[in-house]
């Protein structure tokens, strides 16, 4: 049987478990990312077409710049309000791991079954049911061809959906993730109705003050190696209250470190009001930062992963650094 095949045969298991069950929990992971909210959004807009009651959720808000999604006003951000009753039907979208669902798995009955469906290499297959690619750029793209697997045609709402989703985790089209693929499906994306001008201006061109306020105070702090293979800036827990900027006005920030020549891996460190340390990795290619990250408990891709400490901000940096600099 053929990569083609086996991967053929994970849509269909995926489309009977969908089928099979009504009153979805669908949830990401905490901290939703573009490629979180579009994938949430996409298994809401098939479970509409297969005729099930469904309720999106996710530990954290929907970023702002991403409101203009249809139906992301109704994702339930946890923290703000709980559900009281359980699901036993549960549809985990873009999280490497089980614990990365965070505390909306309180939600979870006692004997539920979950569909998990995600594209990173790191994923355990925690789900009853595993709709995993790894290579795949987003996990929008593998709602792509779900939905297409299951004959359903696309309207203008899921297409822009999950174009978001492929736009966002392929950093508009300009990582190494960008395959012929990601390519064919956004140009059946664009025939379906996307306004891809627009959704590129929102999400890669516009910026806030307080984004431009937090990127002064994280190039302030930037420093390499003296090697120059080795880049890191890092974002103290006063730094978002006093810059007025919030979580998600951080992405792309680790990208400064790594796009400067010569550059091998990039990180940013943000330090955490609990007292631990969120690292973000970003590798040119020769590094594994993926495999980086596990040793600290995280996950992620080849050239771009994650992970929490629990230490203290300056801790934290000398111990990363010193662990990728013995890496390359």
């Amino acid at each position: 049987m053929t990569a083609s095949d086996q991967y053929g045969n994970r849509l269909d298991e995926a489309l009977r478990f969908l089928r099979e069950h009504d009153d979805f929990l669908i949830v990401s992971h905490v901290q939703p990312d573009g490629d979180a909210i579009s994938s949430t959004i996409a298994v809401r807009w098939l479970l509409d077409r297969l005729g099930k009651r469904s309720l999106m959720i996710n530990e954290g808000r929907v970023p702002p710049r991403l409101a203009f999604l249809p139906y992301a006003g109704e994702i339930v951000n946890y923290g703000e309000r709980k559900p009281e009753r359980t699901f036993r039907a549960v549809v985990a979208v873009d999280c490497a791991d089980f614990s990365r669902i965070g505390l909306v798995r309180e939600l979870f009955a006692e004997s539920f079954m979950l569909l998990n469906i995600d594209h990173h290499p790191t994923n355990d297959a925690f789900g009853a049911v595993n709709l995993i690619r790894q290579d795949a750029a987003a996990t929008a793209e593998i709602l792509f061809d779900l939905i297409e697997r299951a004959g359903i045609p696309l309207d203008a709402e899921a297409a822009t959906v999950i174009y978001t989703g492929l736009l966002t985790d392929t950093g508009g089209f300009r990582y190494s993730n960008t395959s012929p693929n990601v390519m064919a499906a956004a140009s059946k994306l664009l025939t379906a109705g996307v306004d891809a001008y627009q959704i590129a201006d929102r999400l890669l061109e516009r910026m806030t003050m307080p984004q431009l306020k937090i990127l002064q105070r994280g190039l302030a702090r930037l420093q390499f190696t003296e090697d120059g293979r080795v880049g890191w800036l890092y974002i103290e827990p006063d730094d978002l209250a006093e810059t007025g900027a919030s979580g998600e006005d951080l992405e792309g920030l680790v990208n400064y470190a790594r796009n400067i020549d010569g550059v091998e891996v990039g990180m940013l460190f943000k330090g955490m009001e609990d007292g631990s340390v969120k690292v973000s990795f970003r590798s040119a290619g020769k590094a594994d930062v993926a495999a980086i990250a596990q040793r600290f408990g995280g996950g992620g891709h080849i050239r771009a992963a994650g992970c929490r400490l629990a230490m203290p901000l300056d801790e934290a940096m000398r111990l990363v650094v010193d662990t990728v600099i013995r890496s390359l």
